[in-house]
């Protein structure tokens, strides 16, 4: 390996998010001397701070002679400034390719192989290419549970743990998506915490959904916490409401994630994995996960919410974590808000006992409480949810959420959307169905999550009489360019199904 081929920096500022790319000239004579063409990839050295880059070739006009361009996620993870000298050599094979390749074949793969590639993705060895030739690879049920387990392993490793000393019991939840606005998580964690049982939770942020829990806590209070100060909130308040992407928990299913979320795609192994890595990392013993089914859910029928219930329920024995599934009704979103405000202001009114508060959101946080009740207390289910009802309508539950919202630096007011439409519906009749997937998209072209207040709000729910003039929804966007893309989609699809009055 070549140290002395180097080149001044020049902070290029261009955002490349989390590929890190390198500029050089066609006439740089290190690209001469070793070969160097456009894609290549290369080890940049600065120090003791190494990085695999991409070279982008760039003309002579924009770089000066004996320099090199770099991207801001390659100038952050190298610690450099402008004027520092680097050193460019041959970036080292990954040898692990070869296992995606294998499995590109329809071949299982070994817990080495599966290591092998985690370890070298979590390095960022891998282009987000690879990454996605991985992710594709492992999609549609074409992970066994061996593989399932190894993966879900592979990405504890790759990370740093939380523990709990003195707890022996540590509860956590996880809904798999796919139904807007089922913003359980605050519900739950309150309730249970309220109760003195310790429920840290570290959530995720969107993947294909239009808010993630972080995504919403974020608009309420601070979730960047680091590890030392999640544990003094622990401490205090038995919880914690973060992101998990914050504390390094699985730092390779973050850069999955990413890839997942451009792709749009969200595998049954991968899924799995995901959850409960951050479930063990988090130091989790037992967890309720929620899986919700319907015709346009992430998951479609029961035989296949059965399927994901017992790979769920197998990986987590396998790796030491106690697994209760519940298979929901996944026919219509939940909640009335969709968007990281909007299912804000939905977990407040349930929390504050709000006439207006939805019954349906409401529900499922009792239900979900209540089976996390029946696992730490070793009771029955109805008295598990005798007891969370009571906690939530003594105001228990929104006393300690305002506590866990303090620890973890105060309740910031929801910011208001910038531009606001209400759409009407079109004819008279019983609305029957609502498209999941087709209104999360809906949201997430208005701007969720990326814009917090972005999103809408629906006005009628599955089952309702509708008149020809009724609110539908109210879209909230903060740009007319974001409001009209939004609605252009909103008259090209049927979101809302309206037959006639029986």
């Amino acid at each position: 390996m070549r140290y002395g081929n180097t080149l001044k920096v020049l902070d290029i500022g261009i955002d490349t998010h989390q590929e890190p790319i390198v500029y050089m000239r066609a006439d740089c004579n290190i690209c001469r001397s070793e070969g160097f063409t456009a894609n290549s990839r290369v080890l940049l050295i600065y120090n003791t701070n190494r990085v695999i880059a991409t070279i982008n070739v760039v003309d002579e006009k924009v770089l000066a002679p004996g320099s090199a361009g770099l991207s801001k996620i390659a100038m952050e993870r190298l610690g450099v400034a402008t004027g520092d000298s680097i050193s460019v050599s041959y970036a080292p094979v990954v040898n692990s390719l070869g296992a995606v390749r294998k499995k590109i074949f329809g071949h299982k793969l070994s817990d080495k192989e599966i290591g092998a590639v985690i370890k070298d993705i979590s390095a960022h060895r891998y282009t987000d290419i690879e990454i996605a030739s991985f992710l594709s690879v492992c999609a549609g049920s074409r992970l066994d549970v061996d593989e399932i387990i190894a993966l879900t392993q592979a990405m504890v490793a790759c990370g740093k743990r939380l523990t709990w000393p003195g707890t022996a019991m540590v509860l956590d939840k996880h809904c798999i998506g796919g139904l807007p606005g089922n913003r359980t998580t605050p519900l739950v964690v309150s309730m249970v915490s309220a109760a003195g049982l310790t429920i840290p939770k570290t959530s995720s942020r969107a993947i294909t959904s239009p808010a993630g829990t972080a995504d919403t806590m974020e608009s309420l209070t601070n979730v960047n916490l680091d590890l030392a100060r999640i544990q003094e909130v622990v401490a205090e308040t038995h919880a914690c409401l973060v992101w998990g992407g914050a504390v390094n928990l699985s730092p390779a299913d973050d850069l999955l994630i990413r890839i997942e979320r451009a792709l749009d795609l969200d595998g049954e192994g991968q899924l799995i994995a995901s959850v409960l890595s951050k479930k063990i990392a988090a130091g989790s013993t037992h967890a309720v996960i929620d899986i919700p089914k319907g015709p346009t859910a992430k998951v479609r029928t029961h035989k296949d919410a059965e399927r994901l219930a017992s790979l769920f329920t197998q990986v987590g024995a396998a790796c030491g974590v106690h697994i209760r599934c519940l298979i929901t009704d996944g026919i219509q979103p939940v909640g009335e808000g969709i968007g990281p405000v909007e299912e804000a202001r939905d977990v407040l009114a349930v929390l504050q006992r709000a006439d207006t508060a939805p019954k349906d959101l409401r529900e499922r946080a009792l239900i979900i409480a209540a089976q996390l009740f029946s696992m730490a207390d070793d009771i029955s289910y109805p008295r598990g949810l005798i007891k969370a009802t009571d906690i939530l309508d003594s105001g228990k539950a929104w006393t300690q959420f305002q506590r866990i919202m303090k620890a973890q630096g105060g309740l910031k007011p929801l910011p208001e959307a910038y531009y606001q439409h209400t759409e009407t519906a079109r004819t008279t009749g019983v609305l029957q169905g609502i498209d999941n997937r087709r209104l999360a998209r809906l949201a997430k072209l208005a701007g969720a999550p990326a814009t917090a207040a972005a999103g809408l709000r629906l006005h009628k729910r599955v089952g309702e009489t509708i008149h020809e003039g009724d609110a539908l929804f109210t879209l909230y966007s903060d740009t007319e360019g974001e409001r009209q893309y939004a609605l252009a989609y909103y008259q090209q699809t049927d979101i809302f199904s309206i037959g006639e009055t029986s």
